[in-house]
């Protein structure tokens, strides 16, 4: 894919790259909380917070998280959902259901300790070639190469990379690899994370303060802004979604626990379903209801409009006050189902387009008297 001349400069070129960015780390590195501990529980969970989400919000979840969990064995006897509830915020929550998974396995199959093998490592859940590569090396100083969407970048730059980087992954770990300091490797692979968040940036480069401009391909050709390369993407898929916020004689409000699997797996939200076509919303959330939950209901008032995206499809919630008529409420989609006071609503872990919807339940309900039909 590269041309032979240039794959040979780039070669001979791997000495002083490695103590230019190791020059560079130890000068410009940022101060992070793990960077200074060799605990690899505390590595992992760092790790794990970070992949899917940038540092200054990843630090005081990682912060709460080890509060609540100091050690595996914490982790591993912890209810899930209040695992879940403490990641509540953070999102893709598939991440602190594999977190507890893993735990678990750790304590049964290795003694509570972390193990330090590769293979073993990336049979826990959730544990990927990168992140096991960030924890070895970060832990272990062992010489394991790293490949996240920062490194991604900084070497599609550096090889001025001809296709997007989805297309050429095995030649980008081979360069991570061949790279990689195996006399440092701590340092190193936390080094190329931190060139990429903080010089070699997505948009706007500083390539007068990188230590590799030197060797960099797309900063010769000044190609910065054209690489990495982008694949087309379709626009969002957008889902219409009818909620509903059913009240009993007493007050209290239904909700539901999501099954363990799939997107927000575990959590609770508040029950509903999508708007189909020629559907009005009121019909929509009677037919939900209905169908999820074998009761009858009565549609009121419209409490709040939720407009929130994910990585892969954005939903508009349109969320109505309701009144339980008749049958009694069973999880036919979902775990379980749960009628509880307002006040309880903040013990259960919800996605984050609930947790606007409670705050308006909560809000409503401090406005005066019950407003639900």
């Amino acid at each position: 894919m590269l041309p032979t001349a240039q794959t040979q400069q780039l070669a001979a070129a791997i000495p002083t790259l490695q103590s230019r960015l190791l020059a560079w780390y130890g000068q410009q590195g940022r101060e992070l909380p793990w960077r200074g501990d060799r605990d690899p529980y505390r590595i992992w969970i760092s790790e794990v917070i970070l992949q899917q989400t940038q540092v200054k919000t990843a630090l005081p979840y990682y912060e709460r998280f080890l509060a609540h969990f100091p050690n595996i064995a914490t982790l591993a006897s912890a209810d899930l959902q209040q695992v879940l509830k403490v990641w509540q915020g953070l999102g893709y929550y598939a991440r602190a259901r594999h977190l507890h998974k893993a735990a678990q396995q750790l304590v049964e199959q290795h003694g509570g300790h972390f193990p330090t093998e590769l293979a073993a490592v990336m049979a826990l859940p959730g544990i990927g070639r990168t992140t096991a590569g960030g924890i070895l090396s970060a832990a272990f100083d062992q010489p394991v190469a790293i490949l996240d969407g920062n490194v991604k970048r900084v070497l599609s730059r550096l090889l001025a990379l001809p296709v997007p980087p989805a297309k050429a992954t095995k030649l980008l770990w081979q360069w991570s690899e061949r790279l990689l300091s195996s006399a440092q490797p701590r340092d190193f692979n936390q080094a190329l994370m931190d060139l990429g968040a903080t010089v070699c940036t997505p948009r706007q480069p500083q390539c007068s303060a990188c230590p590799w401009a030197i060797a960099c391909q797309a900063h010769h050709h000044n190609l910065q802004a054209q690489i990495p390369m982008r694949e087309a993407t379709a626009p969002l898929p957008h889902k219409r979604i009818g909620v509903a916020v059913i009240r009993n004689t007493a007050g209290q409000v239904l909700i539901d626990r999501r099954r363990e699997e799939g997107l927000l797996g575990g959590l609770w939200e508040f029950p509903g379903g999508k708007i189909e076509a020629g559907e009005t919303i009121a019909d929509c959330i009677r037919r939900e209801i209905r169908e999820e939950l074998a009761i009858e209901i009565e549609v009121g008032a419209h409490l709040i409009t939720v407009e929130h995206a994910y990585s892969h499809f954005r939903l508009t919630l349109y969320v109505h006050e309701c009144r339980h008529r008749s049958g009694e409420a069973q999880p036919l989609e979902s775990q379980e189902v749960r009628w509880v006071s307002v006040e309880e609503l903040d013990q259960f872990p919800f996605p984050q387009a609930n947790v606007q919807i409670v705050a308006a339940i909560q809000a409503r309900e401090a406005g005066g008297p019950d407003q639900s039909p």
